[in-house]
């Protein structure tokens, strides 16, 4: 049996290469099972990449191949690395854009530096490293080759980290940044309920965000339906992190903020 493959990047729909990827892995691995869990990452944004990538482990197959390719190092010398964790295997870029799921699968158990020798069958280009080393070796894996097949090995305390929002707890406020927006318009903030029992924040009804000069006053809920319409409130999603929301409006329109910004969050007035 193929091992499933669960495949993310930033490339979009709009241009033909995450079909080629797919092309690839149906060359090499006919019976493999493909996941497209999303091509929507912000060109080039490791860190919403990660995130993405992490809220999927929970919900995935245990022994899934986990393709994850948002590359702006694409033809650098950054590696290419295949990591066991658990009875997953994760396919990517040395850049952190497996880091979050490593840690939700337990931490890294085995590493390898991809060689592109053993794993493409056809020259490497400089700019699709995707088609021609990271599909290939996802391919490889679902059908049953070991990471020992696949180049020599890493320290796993060698591969890149990532902080997330690097959140600064301190009693009554977190310092952290907006790390995603949705379609929607939901911004997913780099901290999570561990956070904000840190903070001393857990019971709080009402939160005040501040951010790019600006106040607003956020009324703790469970879902959206429990604000008014086009009301501002947090919440803890669906993975886990402090997002802000709004009714059936887009939050990120109300506050005025955007992936990236600084942003301090603190208690705020009684109701």
């Amino acid at each position: 049996m193929s091992r499933p493959i669960l495949f993310l990047s930033d490339f979009g729909l709009d241009d033909e290469y995450v079909g080629v990827c797919h092309a690839v892995i149906a060359r090499l691995a006919p019976g493999a099972r493909v996941i497209d869990l999303t091509h929507g990452v912000p060109p080039q944004d490791v860190m919403a990449g990660a995130v993405a990538l992490a809220s999927a482990v929970p919900y995935s197959p245990a022994d899934a191949v986990y393709l994850a390719v948002v590359d702006p190092g694409v033809g650098t010398e950054r590696r290419g690395i295949a990591v066991e964790a658990g009875e997953a295997i994760l396919v990517a870029p040395d850049n952190g854009v497996v880091a979050l799921a490593l840690m939700a699968l337990g931490g890294a158990r085995w590493a390898v530096e991809l060689d592109p020798a053993r794993v493409s069958p056809w020259p490497v280009s400089s700019t699709f490293h995707a088609r021609d080393v990271f599909a290939p070796t996802a391919a490889m894996l679902s059908a049953g080759a070991g990471l020992g097949d696949l180049g020599e090995g890493l320290e796993v305390g060698e591969l890149s980290e990532l902080m997330v929002g690097d959140p600064v707890v301190e009693p009554g406020r977190i310092s952290t940044t907006v790390i995603g927006i949705d379609r929607f318009g939901n911004l997913r903030l780099g901290a999570g309920a561990r956070d904000l029992r840190e903070a001393g924040l857990q019971a709080a009804k009402v939160l005040e965000l501040e951010g790019r000069g600006r106040r607003v006053t956020l009324r703790r809920v469970t879902t959206f339906g429990d604000l008014d319409r086009g009301e501002p409130g947090a919440l803890i999603d669906s993975a886990g992190w402090v997002a802000v929301v709004c009714n059936r409006a887009s939050a990120a329109d109300l506050v005025g903020l955007r992936r990236g910004d600084r942003v301090v969050l603190a208690l705020g007035g009684t109701e």
